[in-house]
């Protein structure tokens, strides 16, 4: 008989193991939230995770796939709801928060809904390529203010705070990186968090 103590399986506290939980991909490297943190880099730290998020959805996609329509009676595809996003960053920071004069992005009067619904000579990655500029334009415009900043955006009869604004940017993008999980995973199966 040895002295030394029987070896175990050492179970996590929760009972779970890595079966558990959705597969994480293996070309994953979006940021990691920081588990303790000042409000902005919290707020800052989950913007960028979504947003990365939404990239990694799209990762390695040919531009027909991205066009795809893959969740039927849906109309919604992944290069859709990049174009979404890039005007929906704009819309929100540049022309509402900064009320600066720049074009709508994706829309006209005639035709509102170019962003999710893409033309036929639409440029999936000259598209992506305009998400990240917007990305990267909010990104500077929420360094340049404290969250106390306030703005009213266009058509209200009421101010916001630049918090407010990025909780509302953090749950629409928590919303479409849902549709993101279910338009690709009807595209090519692949499934994860």
């Amino acid at each position: 008989m040895s002295d030394q103590p029987a070896e175990r399986a050492v179970q996590p506290e929760s009972g779970l193991t890595d079966d558990s939980f959705s597969p994480v991909w293996a070309d994953d490297d979006r940021p990691r939230i920081p588990r303790v943190a000042a409000e902005r880099e919290a707020l800052a730290a989950y913007l960028d995770y979504y947003r990365a998020t939404v990239e990694l959805k799209c990762r390695g996609l040919t531009a027909e796939q991205a066009r795809t329509q893959s969740v039927p009676p849906s109309a919604l595809s992944l290069h859709g709801l990049i174009r979404h996003l890039a005007g929906v960053e704009r819309w929100w920071f540049q022309q509402n928060f900064e009320r600066r004069d720049v074009p709508f992005l994706f829309f006209t009067p005639d035709n509102p809904d170019l962003d999710f619904d893409p033309p036929s000579d639409a440029d999936f990655a000259a598209d992506l390529e305009v998400w990240r500029a917007e990305c990267a334009t909010s990104r500077e415009i929420v360094a340049a203010h404290h969250l106390d900043d306030t703005a009213r955006p266009l058509d209200w009869q009421e101010d916001v705070d630049l918090r407010w604004l990025v909780l509302r940017m953090i749950s629409e993008y928590a919303q479409h990186c849902g549709h993101a999980d279910l338009l690709r995973e009807r595209i090519d199966g692949r499934t994860g968090a």
